[in-house]
């Protein structure tokens, strides 16, 4: 396949969901401890260095990106679907943080670093609600936007409390995952209306179809952060669970699907889920098989992704204009 001339012009922000993949990966293997030791742990650490590195180099390239290619980022906010993986920058700080806290480090730069996080997800939550105000045809909320992706800024709030609580930042962390907890709903309601309305988003986005597992999941990890009864665990870790099972039931369509960037949207629902599997086993439990089962999986998956995208970016269907869409981006407001 013949490589872009200008690869860094399409690096689109969904790019960080390699960043959030990784360290939700971080993070499941560090709640293995209990079960698989230390090794787990170890695990744990390598793949959370790897996170921060791929970080760093997408910031550094995202950086350039927006000096040399400013028309570019315009298009990006533009874009119906696209301006909602703009997120996926400030989860990643987050995320980063957390994977952080959870391996034992602490101080005021990291708390900076997740309070920098927790704001620019703050600003990109209202930023994208703010855009439903506006009508359709100036960049307000065309169906082509209500997609599993619109989780990402909306929900991705209820990140916050799972390092904000150790950091001694409760107040915060509470006030900031109400909003995610807000919002979920009215998300699902809207993507609900989108298929009966208008049908699945395209073929190429499919895989985000995965997203929804993230927020039961997610939510249940910070539910069970702020000391809530593992009852209420259950129940969410119930929601992810069934979501998995709902959204497998086209894992045969997404495998016959050229390999794509919206691939790395499967990556941290699934580790979110084995992580809080992984949270609620308790010796005899059924979770202390399935939880290492789904951590296999997530893992795995990952892995494929990882392979795939170094692929991708050897022979050049990666970092390239994205297939025409049905649906065009709407007009600058």
């Amino acid at each position: 396949m013949t490589h872009s001339p200008t690869p860094l012009k399409f690096l689109f922000p969904g790019w960080y969901a390699v960043v959030m993949g990784l360290a939700g990966l971080s993070l499941a293997w560090h709640r293995a401890v209990p079960l698989m030791g230390e090794a787990a742990g170890a695990v744990a650490l390598v793949v959370g260095s790897i996170a921060a590195a791929v970080f760093l180099l997408l910031l550094a390239s995202t950086l350039m990106r927006g000096q040399r290619y400013p028309e570019a980022w315009a298009e990006d906010r533009r874009h119906p679907v696209r301006h909602t993986f703009i997120a996926t920058l400030p989860i990643a700080l987050i995320l980063l943080a957390t994977v952080a806290v959870a391996l034992g480090l602490r101080g005021p730069s990291l708390t900076l670093l997740w309070g920098l996080g927790a704001l620019l997800q703050l600003a990109v939550t209202a930023w994208v609600l703010g855009r439903w105000w506006k009508g359709s045809q100036v960049g307000g909320l065309p169906w082509a936007s209500a997609t599993p992706a619109l989780f990402i800024p909306v929900v991705g709030n209820v990140l916050v409390p799972l390092a904000g609580l150790p950091l001694g930042l409760p107040e915060w962390s509470a006030a900031q995952f109400g909003v995610g907890l807000l919002f979920w709903p009215v998300v699902m309601v809207l993507i609900v209306v989108r298929i009966a309305v208008q049908g699945l988003w395209p073929d190429r986005l499919r895989p985000t179809s995965f997203i929804l597992i993230a927020p039961p999941a997610v939510v249940g990890l910070s539910a069970l952060q702020f000391g809530a009864p593992p009852l209420v665990g259950w129940a969410l870790w119930g929601m992810a669970a069934f979501t998995l099972l709902w959204v497998g039931l086209q894992s045969r369509q997404i495998a016959a699907l050229p390999f794509g960037l919206p691939h790395w949207g499967m990556s941290f629902p699934l580790a979110a889920l084995a992580a809080l599997t992984l949270r609620l086993a308790t010796p005899g439990s059924a979770l202390t098989v399935i939880g290492p089962l789904l951590l296999a999986l997530a893992s795995l998956v990952i892995l494929a992704l990882v392979l795939a995208t170094l692929r991708g970016l050897r022979n050049g269907s990666l970092l390239a204009p994205e297939p025409v869409a049905a649906l065009q981006p709407a007009p600058t407001a």
